[in-house]
């Protein structure tokens, strides 16, 4: 039970979040309630499988909190409760309420947490680093989605503030190692798409903040985007990729430029933005649609909880 299965809500919630937002802007039929309480149940699953993973094998646990690639995979957990928070906002205020302040504090944590073991680090090397060292520290970002509408709006400012400063630290580091130093290994190859979350993110987060569509707020949308389209030319080579979890990379930051696209155009009205919203939502069906038939054949193959 590797602790990125998580990711898989994260994803679901992403699809549930970008559908919503499609009911309103594009007249999508009504069914995210359905997927609300698709995500719910994958959401305690996977939770309850955890914990008993944490009691009856806590070394593993341990183990993996000191692992330099699967350590920044720990913070999906409360991301997926802020993401679940915000999926439930208008269905469940004082579930979401709740979640969300479970959320943030857990997410602070891992976040003091593994920041704590990068500058303290005695084995930490530039082969390790990869995408979703994102996931800790720039995941702050997700905070005020759900936590200007509870009224946290000096603590949402907060953790924007984190977010946006690390990942201007950490994508250039990123980018140094993409360049200089050898590829991502296959396993790893999909997290590149965690590249357009931070500023897809940002825009979502900082129009809640703020509530204008000022130039920095384009900026952030666009820088997005273009990652977006860097990251489709290069599908052929995804698509040659072994199946591996680490493929629900894929997801959740399709998702959050999907649902960017759809709030730009609510403001916009262009032509342009409303067919790029449509294209943008069929292609995050398609390939959620298509990890969870993935996933679903590797568990009953058996390959999915297996060693490394």
């Amino acid at each position: 039970m590797p602790i990125s299965f998580f990711a898989v809500v994260m994803g679901l919630c992403g699809l549930t979040l970008a559908w919503t937002k499609g009911e309103h802007v594009l007249g999508l039929p009504f069914v995210s309630p359905m997927l609300a309480a698709l995500v719910a149940a994958v959401f305690l699953t996977l939770a309850a499988l955890f914990l008993v993973k944490l009691v009856r094998h806590a070394d593993a646990v341990r183990d993996e909190l000191h692992h330099p690639i699967k350590l920044s995979f720990f913070p999906t957990l409360s991301i997926s409760m802020l993401l679940f928070a915000v999926v439930v906002l208008e269905l469940a205020p004082r579930l979401s309420h709740g979640l969300w302040l479970v959320g943030a504090g857990l997410h602070l944590g891992f976040t003091l947490y593994v920041l704590g073991a990068w500058i303290n680090h005695e084995h930490f090397q530039i082969q390790h680093m990869n995408p979703s060292w994102f996931i800790p520290v720039v995941g702050n970002i997700i905070v005020p989605v759900a936590g200007v509408a509870h009224g946290y709006t000096e603590i949402s400012w907060f953790f924007f503030s984190i977010g946006l400063l690390f990942w201007l630290v950490l994508k250039a580091v990123v980018f140094y190692r993409l360049i200089f130093h050898p590829p991502l290994p296959g396993k790893l190859t999909p997290t590149l798409f965690i590249l357009i979350a931070p500023p897809a993110v940002g825009f979502i987060s900082y129009l809640k903040l703020t509530g204008s569509l000022d130039p920095f707020a384009r900026i952030l949308y666009y820088a997005g985007l273009f990652l977006t389209l860097l990251l489709l030319t290069q599908a052929r080579r995804f698509a040659r990729l072994q199946f591996f979890l680490s493929w629900w990379a894929y997801s959740f930051p399709l998702a959050a430029i999907t649902i960017a696209t759809m709030a730009l155009y609510e403001r916009l009205h262009t032509p342009a933005l409303m067919a790029l919203s449509w294209g943008l939502l069929g292609l995050l069906c398609v390939v959620i649609a298509g990890l969870s038939w993935r996933t679903l054949l590797a568990v009953r193959r058996r390959e999915i909880c297996v060693a490394d």
